[in-house]
């Protein structure tokens, strides 16, 4: 088998190019990213992008379902090192509708200089990236598969769904922290568990603002026992919906995702006080879902993401304070709870507690 790896090593261009695209696929990674240590700095941001590509394949709506799961095979043999990332970009891009947005058409072009920055990482990096890539890359397709407006089965379907686009992220994230400090690697094993955690809280948060935008393209990720049980069956959702039994429902998830975001603050507290940087990628992140999910709590009935987006005086709140507060674990527990007091309070499970 050839191997493709390292045979045009990473030059200054491609590193900038990683910067620069960085900022126009995401705005909020571009912020948190620059927080982590400069060792780190680099292979987090290959690694979000990395993610960033399997995303776009699964999200362009031009894309027919096979062509979605021969892609995401491709990009997982690309990242290996077994399939050359000109022979990815150059098949892929001209497929791209304008449903994509402009950034990422530019991130599938460029694909070659994101992977020979992937390439040039330690083994250990390599292989915590390649692992994820391919758990979301097998993942998505697969989910892509079943995608329907009836919303996922149950909350353990819900629960895998998130692992196979966020908990696997966290995954990632941990192992590569473990690598960088050998004081972090001593929490390993527990930091894993809650990893799975985290990524599930941001993500729930982002699957409540994005309902109606998901519901628009025929999907729907809410589990139908939630609100089978509160009599109200997904189907039936339509925009403009007062029905008390999904804001029942709705309320459930919502404190699902706070009691999973409660685990974030766990997992961002067993970061050594000193590692400040870590803990501020971490807290901003968690902070912003907080916030995010407060707008959902308080307008269950909205339409549109738009009306539940954090504006940016919240945004910058949230660097300040946590910024501030990053190495004192009363003072971010504290916090926690008060912002998140008007939350529904139930186990990651939905049972009130």
């Amino acid at each position: 088998m050839t191997t493709y790896t390292m045979a045009h090593p990473a030059s200054i261009e491609d590193n900038r190019y990683q910067e620069r695209i960085l900022q126009g696929v995401s705005r909020t990674f571009a912020l948190t990213i620059p927080q982590l240590p400069p060792s780190l700095y680099p292979v987090i941001g290959n690694a979000y992008l990395l993610c960033r590509i399997v995303d776009t394949v699964e999200d362009d709506n031009g894309l027919s379902s096979e062509q979605t799961r021969t892609f995401a095979e491709m990009f997982i043999q690309v990242v290996s090192g077994n399939v050359a990332a000109e022979a990815f970009a150059e098949a892929l891009f001209p497929l791209l509708s304008d449903h994509t947005i402009p950034a990422e058409h530019d991130l599938i072009k460029n694909t070659p200089a994101v992977i020979r920055i992937t390439h040039s990482f330690n083994p250990t990096q390599r292989k915590a990236l390649e692992r994820c890539v391919r758990i979301m890359g097998q993942g998505m397709a697969d989910y892509q598969d079943t995608e329907s407006l009836a919303g996922l089965k149950d909350l353990a379907a819900l629960n895998r769904y998130c692992y196979h686009v966020a908990g696997v992220v966290g995954e990632m994230l941990t192992e590569l922290f473990c690598d960088y400090s050998e004081e972090i690697n001593l929490n390993k094993s527990a930091l894993m568990k809650l990893a799975i955690s985290f990524g599930q809280g941001l993500q729930m948060t982002n699957i409540l603002k994005d309902i109606w935008e998901d519901r628009k393209r025929g999907a729907c990720w809410l589990p139908q026992d939630i609100f089978r049980e509160k009599g109200f069956d997904l189907n039936e959702l339509q925009p403009g919906c007062t029905d008390p039994r999904f804001d029942e429902g709705l309320g459930v998830l919502i404190g699902i995702a706070k009691a999973h975001l409660r685990n974030a603050l766990a997992y961002t507290c067993m970061i050594p006080p000193r590692e400040t940087g870590i803990r501020r990628f971490c807290l901003w992140a968690l902070g912003m879902a907080v916030l995010t999910l407060n707008k959902i709590n308080q307008n269950r009935f909205f339409i549109e993401g738009d009306q539940v987006k954090i504006s940016r005086k919240s945004v910058k709140a949230t660097v300040l304070i946590t910024s501030a507060l990053a190495n004192q674990d009363w003072a971010l527990q504290r916090m926690f709870e008060l912002t998140s007091r008007h939350l529904p309070e139930v186990d990651i499970l939905g049972k009130k507690v």
